[in-house]
């Protein structure tokens, strides 16, 4: 064998080496993207399906012709605005989960308002389809909590992928950039205030 081939043959294991490691790395951060967005389409599938419960509560609701227009109409409005709200699962930025967050969260303001109301209104409260559908929309709230860890979850992990050395170095190179994660709603670290005023 030639001795200047012997330097051509290290060069091209050394450059198959590295090919073989790029390959991986990013087939592999690919493969923890997909399953990232994948656990974000399961957390908006679930808001979807508290969603479509709100409005047939509402509709529960509408029958009972004395019941307050206000709080209805506060639900209705905040119902919109969540479903209007959405986020492309192949460009997600925190400012939009910021905005999905928000609408999210003004919606389950105005959903605790129509329940508390509901107290005041035996009839509808003892309505068999009412108590049904809250039963389901409490499960949906547990469903949406289990849908937001498990979209964090996989976010670590893909984040982790992409962020530790060396793999940060290919990172850039493939386009592979942070990913947002789902957090809690600014002062919900924060203890409620509960005041039992029976007066």
């Amino acid at each position: 064998m030639k001795k200047w081939l012997i330097p051509l043959i290290v060069i091209g294991v050394i450059a198959f080496i590295i090919y073989q490691w790029a390959v991986g790395f990013n087939n592999t951060a690919v493969q923890y993207e997909a399953d990232a967005k994948t656990a974000w389409s399961n957390v908006e599938s679930s808001y979807q399906r508290r969603n479509d419960l709100i409005g047939n509560l509402v509709k529960t609701v509408q029958g009972a012709a004395d019941f307050e227009r206000g709080t209805l109409k506060d639900v209705i409005e905040a119902r919109a605005k969540a479903t209007s709200t959405t986020i492309d699962a192949n460009n997600i930025t925190p400012e939009q989960l910021a905005q999905f967050q928000q609408a999210q969260t003004g919606l389950s303001s105005a959903l605790s308002r129509l329940l508390v109301t509901v107290e005041r209104y035996p009839d509808l409260k003892a309505n068999q389809n009412f108590l049904e559908l809250q039963s389901q929309l409490e499960g949906t709230e547990n469903r949406i909590n289990v849908a937001r860890d498990r979209y964090n979850e996989k976010v670590n992990i893909y984040d982790i992928h992409t962020t530790k050395f060396p793999g940060k170095l290919l990172a850039g190179w493939f386009g592979f950039g942070e990913m947002p994660r789902y957090k809690a709603n600014p002062g919900s670290e924060n203890a409620p205030d509960v005041n039992f005023d029976f007066n």
